[in-house]
């Protein structure tokens, strides 16, 4: 861009003012030698500068805020979503594919604000910690500086221990179906094969993006805890939904310390809005309904906001 045409002071011809054109790459120059008219007070001369120094200065400082526009932009990190349903957005629609992305979900909320900029958000309904590393990592680099996680969910079957047990919350006694999910399960967190797999999943992510901060969240209670003591079907279906969370987190804040990465618990967040609260952040949903048992929109902006009060989305 060529600046409006003032006056500058020449080497050779002190006193004497050249009318010219100065390209960008002059103008710190062009402003340190501003015109000026001589006028003498007895033996004092006085230098009047004009009113084009003025104007120079204007364009020197309006180039300069225009110069740091793209430098904001590049000081936003550099961020990927990698994960399960939890991670995509199901549950809070409306949905971008057949991942079940949502433009709801945490991730989508972070790239809101000012310090970070979503490169992708990988997670896809169903995948597991070996889905994650096997499908989710192309993204990943030595420039990725965020990466937030959420998986293992899956490799617990826990849909299915929703699908066959969770009959119960409608009166129903559940059949062997459950009684199944309900021992694979189990097998999985006692045996450590959960923890095992997080912590592959986490080394994986690592070896992909060497200088990322990577950040695991935990999952909430689908359901409130309720007072020990009560026998009914439900009830029961209440305590172990309850007992099967605590130790899918538990397993997953292991792996995260062991491995460098940081937790995030969201469970205290969520309490009191469970899918059969007054005011649910969970959806309750129908039968064959994709949204069930997945946090609603309410319950992503705690995701969000549990997320940015641990830290997650700050720099470092």
């Amino acid at each position: 861009m060529d600046l409006p045409g003032f006056f500058i002071r020449t080497a050779n011809h002190t006193g004497h003012r050249r009318r010219t054109s100065q390209p960008d790459s002059t103008v710190a120059r062009t402003c340190l030698l501003p015109p000026f008219k001589e006028s003498h007070l007895g033996n004092i001369t006085v230098r009047r500068r004009r009113s084009a120094f003025a104007a120079g200065l204007a364009t020197l400082a309006m180039a300069a805020g225009l110069a740091t526009v793209p430098a904001q932009a590049a000081d936003k990190t550099k961020y990927i979503a990698l994960g399960d349903s939890f991670a995509a957005g199901q549950g809070a629609g409306p949905y971008l594919d057949d991942c079940y992305r949502s433009g709801n979900t945490y991730s989508e909320l972070a790239d809101e604000t000012k310090a970070i900029k979503l490169v992708a958000n990988e997670a896809c309904s169903g995948k597991t910690t070996q889905d994650v590393v096997d499908s989710q990592l192309g993204r990943l680099n030595k420039s990725t500086e965020l990466v937030t996680i959420t998986a293992g969910g899956n490799n617990l079957g826990f849909g299915a221990i929703i699908t066959y047990c969770g009959v119960a919350l409608a009166g129903a006694t559940p059949g062997q179906e459950c009684a199944a999910a309900t021992a694979y399960a189990t097998a999985q967190l006692e045996g450590g094969q959960l923890y095992r797999d997080v912590v592959s999943m986490i080394e994986g992510v690592q070896a992909a993006a060497p200088n990322a901060k990577i950040v695991v969240t935990g999952y909430p209670y689908l359901l409130d805890p309720i007072p020990a003591g009560q026998t009914g079907a439900a009830a029961l279906f209440i305590y172990q939904a309850t007992g099967l969370a605590d130790d899918l987190n538990g397993a997953i804040a292991e792996a995260a310390g062991d491995t460098g990465a940081t937790y995030v618990d969201v469970r205290s967040a969520f309490l009191g809005h469970g899918a059969l609260s007054p005011v649910p952040w969970i959806n309750l949903g129908g039968a064959g309904s994709p949204d069930s048992f997945h946090p609603n929109a309410e319950g992503y902006e705690a995701y969000y906001a549990t997320l940015d009060a641990a830290g997650a989305y700050s720099a470092g």
